[in-house]
């Protein structure tokens, strides 16, 4: 795990509640235990229009050419919710993302982030909102 004190870059906004690990990452690509190789199927269902990850859904927010090399993910409430797959922090990381921000992370997902790098930040909703409407208007 690399250390950081000072990150600066650009925010992708991901306007989505209650973002699942099954979304962060599909079970189908979990088959390895090494902790690269997961960020090209990082919401994969949402990323790609066939399964075989060929095709790029050009109306989800990480194909926009303008949030391309984002190193933080701002996002809503109850982020990584569901299964306690380490996978899900591992993918992040591995696509680039170094800290994601919402309004509240589930308790394991936050765990999991904190073990393996990712800076998690809660901040109140009002705050996210407000963050939101800056890197929607400044892009990124």
């Amino acid at each position: 795990m690399e250390a950081f004190i000072t990150l600066s870059g650009m925010a992708a906004p991901l306007d989505k509640i209650n973002v699942d690990t099954d979304q962060i990452i599909p079970k189908q690509f979990l088959k390895k235990i090494e902790r690269t190789g997961f960020g090209i199927h990082l919401f994969h269902d949402w990323r790609y229009l066939d399964d075989a990850g060929t095709e790029s859904n050009s109306e989800f927010v990480l194909n926009f050419p303008r949030y391309q090399g984002s190193k933080i993910l701002l996002t809503r409430e109850n982020f990584g919710c569901g299964s306690s797959r380490e996978h899900a922090p591992w993918a992040l990381q591995d696509y680039g993302f170094y800290c994601v921000i919402a309004s509240s992370f589930a308790d394991i997902f936050y765990s999991n982030c904190r073990k393996n790098g990712i800076l998690a930040v809660v901040l109140q909703a009002e705050e996210v909102q407000a963050l939101f409407d800056e890197v929607e208007a400044n892009e990124g």
